[in-house]
């Protein structure tokens, strides 16, 4: 009986440690995912320009 007792215990933790959070955040990007979108927050920076160098460009062009 007392076997039965700690084997209904130890189910029941069982089961209860599988019900856990692993982490996963629903609408959470995976891994792949968040290297992919880095990839492309880099390529983007790099074709960025900065809005200074443009300001500068148009306060020469109307000195002229």
């Amino acid at each position: 009986m007392a076997w039965l007792r700690s084997g209904t215990l130890l189910a029941g933790a069982l089961l209860l440690a599988s019900c856990g959070s692993g982490g996963d955040t629903p609408g959470a990007a995976t891994p792949a995912e968040a290297r992919a979108l880095n990839d492309a927050a880099a390529m983007l920076d790099a074709n960025s320009v900065d809005m200074n160098a443009v300001s500068a460009n148009e306060t020469e062009e109307e000195a002229q």
